[in-house]
């Protein structure tokens, strides 16, 4: 019995232990309930979290996002105005069903073209949107080619639209990483997000109706919408929802609080029991995960404009300099973990002038661009920033010449070329060696000859009287050769 107490103890150690651990401070994920989501950081564009993101689903109205996108470009690019009266035809009826959600337009019925846009968004009008393809496309199928086209144009890979509402089609489906690609590009129009984040809207009367009131569906900002009351998020703005048997509950958002904005991406919602009542998953793991993203995450110096990223060696230094510090020209920030820890990040450094030894060479002046440094963490890249020098290095004229001499006599063509001058010195010596040989052996002949025959002719004078045969000098010719040669 001790020794049972005495184990229990140890592992109620153990478990307090490991609940203080730094394990236990790694962020888990949160608990979802749809099919596909994303949520995603715009201004870096990490994936905080995704599930399924790369699987096909229908979009149902989230769809409308595209169209109005494209509606708000070609306002942008002079195409049209919001003030643009257009006048629905019987073409608005293309492609409907008699229960899609409708903005209640009539045929003939003119309404400006910023009317059209919040019947889209707000009341998500199947009507509307058909009204504006044909306005800005010339037809509704002309429309929906630059849907795609867009599509494509945004990296999308995975979508393919068949109409300009998201009613059933099975050529009809994107992605979650599809659609975020889309909403990326579209909320960086401020027109698009004035749309999507009002909260009611009055269409002033027209030729067919009366004024008429909007109330926006998504019910993270509107807390009196008729389909998804209950769901008010403080932090929320815009951007659509939508809903198909086929599709599920789909809402695509964005949040931003404390100067952090995150976009959530959820398709194929159902509907859950939480804490007793029916929810929809939509909106339960949209609201869940901003909260999980803002408390987990924020924005991180990976480097400071003070950090020291390594060091390079530099060749021809002045007093004794032979390496300097790299540092960051910019901080270079990211959307990280809060427990991440700076030191374990990766830098994967490239210098510019660098020999194959990788090393620099002075004179180097303080703020230099010198490199680059690519920073990874865990396989993924958080960007790419200049390094710089930290300090100035001075040129050794000495060393400088030395290294220069050493480099000249070092190229190859030097080489031969000293190596043919040897070679004819060599030649140059061997020959002035040999000629003087052979002079010395001439002179010697020479002189012996001359000797023998002046010793011939001596004794020829002596056999002569002196009186018949006066002698004559001989006159000797110079050798100006031997004479070079011996100075």
């Amino acid at each position: 019995m001790k020794n049972l107490k005495i184990m229990s103890l140890f592992l109620l150690i153990c478990v307090f232990a490991t609940a203080l651990s730094p394990a236990a401070c790694a962020i888990s994920e949160p608990a979802t309930y749809s099919s596909s989501i994303m949520l995603i950081e715009p201004q870096s564009g990490s994936v905080l979290f995704s599930e399924n993101e790369n699987v096909r689903a229908y979009p149902a109205s989230t769809t409308k996002i595209m169209t109005v996108l494209l509606a708000i470009e070609a306002i942008e690019d002079g195409k049209a105005s919001l003030s643009d009266q257009v006048t629905a035809t019987a073409n608005m009826n293309y492609d409907m069903i008699p229960d899609g959600s409708s903005a209640g337009i009539q045929v003939g019925e003119t309404m400006s073209l910023g009317d059209l846009l919040y019947c889209a968004m707000l009341a998500s009008g199947n009507d509307a949107c058909n009204v504006i393809a044909e306005y800005i496309g010339g037809t509704i199928e002309n429309f929906v080619q630059m849907m795609n086209d867009r599509a494509a144009e945004l990296g999308c890979v995975g979508t393919h639209f068949a109409n300009t509402h998201g009613l059933p089609d099975e050529n009809h489906y994107t992605t979650a990483w599809d659609l975020a690609q889309i909403t990326l590009e579209a909320v960086t129009h401020s027109q698009f997000m004035t749309i999507c984040d009002t909260v009611t809207y009055t269409v002033p009367e027209t030729n067919k109706s009366g004024a008429r009131t909007l109330s926006n569906s998504n019910g993270l900002i509107n807390e009196n919408s008729t389909l998804y009351p209950g769901y008010l998020y403080e932090y929320a703005h815009g951007i659509k929802t939508g809903h198909t048997n086929d599709a599920g509950y789909c809402l695509v958002s964005t949040a931003e609080k404390d100067g952090v904005q995150l976009i959530c991406i959820v398709l194929g919602g159902v509907v859950i029991d939480k804490d007793g009542s029916l929810k929809y998953s939509n909106f339960v793991d949209s609201m869940t995960l901003y909260e999980w993203g803002f408390n987990n995450f924020s924005f991180q110096d990976i480097f400071t404009v003070n950090d020291s990223v390594g060091s390079a060696a530099v060749l021809m230094g002045s007093e004794g300099d032979s390496s300097v510090a790299l540092k960051p020209q910019n901080a270079l920030t990211a959307f990280l973990p809060n427990d991440t820890e700076k030191d374990s990040f990766e830098y994967s450094i490239k210098l510019y002038d660098a020999d194959a030894n990788g090393a620099l060479s002075a004179p180097i002046e303080s703020g230099d661009v010198l490199g680059e440094a690519t920073v990874s963490l865990n396989g993924v890249s958080y960007g790419t920033v200049k390094l710089v020098a930290g300090s100035s290095v001075g040129l050794s004229k000495l060393v400088f010449i030395q290294t220069k001499l050493g480099d000249f006599f070092g190229m190859t063509w030097v080489k031969i070329a000293c190596g043919l001058l040897i070679i004819l010195l060599i030649m140059y010596v061997i020959s002035v060696v040999t000629y003087r040989r052979r002079r010395r052996r001439y002179i010697k002949y020479m002189r012996a000859k001359q000797a023998a025959e002046r010793r011939r002719r001596e004794a020829e004078l002596a056999a002569v009287p002196k009186a018949e045969n006066p002698e004559t000098p001989q006159q000797v010719s110079r050798d100006y050769f031997e004479e070079f040669f011996k100075h």
